[in-house]
């Protein structure tokens, strides 16, 4: 184990990625925090700090409830007021905790001295596992979420292009015969779901292996929290990822694989930079390297 400064880490001092079709910034270190944002798809995930890049920012995805991915959801929304922007933001989380974030949220309204009768729940949409959403202020995207294998309840999503296609056999027809169509109330478009980014959240190596659609993800952003050898029962132990068994993953289902890139994030924050990408070096196959980036 490396001898270097351990405590490197700024969460305030975002790790910023540029892909083919997005940009991503933000910042993962376990326990520390994550938050990921996505300016032009007007999408974040986590809100575990909430820098001021983060506020304009009209749809946030919650992962889980835990502080280092949670803890500044409602500072976004405070801030949004701040700052004068009047639109309330999108919050979606699990229908399993939708509950118990009310609650919280309660609670940390009267801890700050708020009257019970000025305190108003924001914008939290509760979402089903495996369901297809259109978001609320960006007709053209849709959301899926799926369970993964964490020590709490938790979610990782896809966020898919969305748009309506006509069916092949309407493409000959004119203008007029599409609306009297429309008319008659037939069927004419077909949905089209394309894949932009998939997020895994906190999970386990096995989550990898319980969705296979993943693998379509241009972008696949997935946790690894430890890295050294010894490592391998405590990650399982904390419902967390080994980047030894991601690595046997990535070999399995190698002829599956079609991501652009694959973003490992999360790293415990008592591996300096260093260590993570000697390890990094090191460990993984050539088949893939070309494939992996850090967010660090």
């Amino acid at each position: 184990m490396t001898t270097e400064n351990k405590y490197i880490h700024n969460a305030l001092k975002q790790t910023h990625l540029q892909t083919k079709r997005f940009n991503l910034s933000g910042f993962s270190i376990s326990g520390l925090a994550s938050y990921h944002l996505l300016p032009e798809l007007n999408f974040a995930v986590d809100m575990g700090e909430c820098p001021l890049t983060a506020i304009p920012i009209d749809h946030v995805f919650l992962t889980h409830a835990h502080g280092d991915h949670s803890r500044c959801l409602m500072r976004h929304h405070s801030l949004r007021k701040m700052m004068g922007l009047q639109k309330d933001a999108a919050y979606y989380l699990s229908e399993k905790i939708y509950e118990k974030a009310c609650q919280w949220i309660r609670a940390e309204a009267a801890f700050e001295g708020v009257p019970e009768y000025r305190i108003q729940i924001p914008n939290l949409i509760p979402i089903k596992t495996d369901e297809k959403i259109i978001l609320q202020y960006r007709k053209d995207l849709a959301l899926e979420a799926f369970e993964v294998s964490h020590s709490i309840p938790t979610l990782g999503c896809t966020l898919f292009q969305y748009k309506k296609k006509l069916l092949e056999k309407y493409l000959k027809c004119t203008t007029q015969e599409i609306i009297e169509l429309r008319q008659n109330n037939v069927e004419i478009t077909q949905e089209i779901y394309e894949p932009l980014v998939t997020f895994m959240g906190d999970c386990k190596s096995e989550s990898l292996l319980d969705k296979s659609s993943i693998w379509k993800s241009p972008i696949l952003v997935t946790e690894c929290t430890f890295i050294d050898d010894n490592e391998i029962e405590m990650a399982q132990k904390k419902g967390h990822s080994h980047l030894n068994k991601i690595i046997a993953i990535l070999e399995e289902k190698k002829n599956e694989i079609e991501c652009e890139k694959i973003i490992l994030n999360h790293f415990s924050m008592k591996y300096s930079e260093k260590h993570i990408l000697e390890a990094l070096e090191s460990k993984l196959p050539e088949f893939i390297k070309d494939k992996i980036t850090v967010m660090l």
